[in-house]
């Protein structure tokens, strides 16, 4: 589905970054960042352009193929990895900044990819989200059908014990991402750090 999503002409979601990020991007520690399910690779070609080492992560070929093209004609290199996120090793220690923008995967995968993440994430390393909640599902404005998908930030809380949160929000607002993403969305949001031993 994915491989046929991005097999379309133009962008799915657009060529911008995620209005979240943009907003946060100097919350996050410069150096490795690393982008779960990136698809055709905005927020990886953003954070390239505002100098970080990115790493892009999707299950599709085809979304990453875009991702290289896109990052080569904004002049800026990305390192891309085909990858199913229920057994990608995310490493220990590894990255300055993950960012999971819409990476709806099911509950199970879910938890382990959070707690995956946590260890991921070097000291001092910020983890930024943004996701859709439940009351999103019915909207036809983008997400996934299954409310199992989604993510609450009661959830969140516990898949990613360990990081401080920064912030964290559920909140509704107007989404205008591509041909799939448009219209008022109910969100989540998470900015949370891993702390620094003492």
């Amino acid at each position: 589905m994915w491989d046929q999503r991005y097999s379309e002409p133009g962008y799915a979601y657009g060529s911008e970054p995620n209005e979240y990020l943009a907003a946060q991007v100097a919350q996050l520690p410069k150096g490795r960042a690393l982008c779960l399910a990136e698809g055709q690779g905005r927020n990886a070609v953003f954070l390239a352009t505002q100098g970080f080492d990115v790493t892009a992560v999707d299950q599709s070929r085809v979304g990453l193929e875009s991702a290289q093209a896109f990052a080569t004609e904004r002049g800026v290199r990305i390192v891309t990895e085909v990858a199913d996120l229920n057994d990608y090793d995310l490493g220990q220690d590894s990255w300055s900044a993950i960012i999971s923008i819409w990476a709806h995967v099911p509950p199970d995968v879910r938890g382990r990819l959070h707690s995956a993440c946590v260890r991921a994430l070097a000291p001092g390393g910020v983890l930024l989200l943004e996701a859709y909640t439940p009351a999103q599902v019915g909207r036809g404005t983008g997400g996934p059908p299954d409310p199992a998908l989604c993510m609450t930030l009661e959830g969140l809380r516990g898949e990613l014990q360990g990081l401080e949160f920064l912030q964290a929000q559920e909140t509704e607002r107007d989404v205008a991402e591509g041909r799939y993403h448009q219209g008022r969305s109910a969100v989540v949001q998470v900015l949370a750090r891993k702390p620094v031993a003492t």
